[in-house]
């Protein structure tokens, strides 16, 4: 599988987290909201001008900004 950043997938498309490239503050976010290498998620949508994208994560839907998911490199299926 190759790893791709989760700014670039698309609706629906699911995979799981390779790497979060972040530092400092926003690495400590990123993990407090749960984006960890390995966790599986799932683009849920994206607003009609691409950002923010919204995912599925744990459960749960979260809203990230393309500069925050520009940080995170996933893993696609399929």
């Amino acid at each position: 599988m190759a790893a791709i950043p989760l700014r670039t997938m698309k609706a629906r498309q699911k995979g799981r987290i390779a790497k979060v490239r972040a530092g400092g503050e926003m690495n400590r976010r990123l993990r407090d909201m749960g984006l960890v290498p390995g966790t599986e998620i799932e683009i849920v949508g994206r607003a009609p001008l691409y950002d923010p994208v919204n995912i599925k994560v744990r459960g749960a839907n979260l809203t990230l900004r393309n500069n925050e998911a520009d940080f995170i490199e996933v893993e696609v299926e399929g």
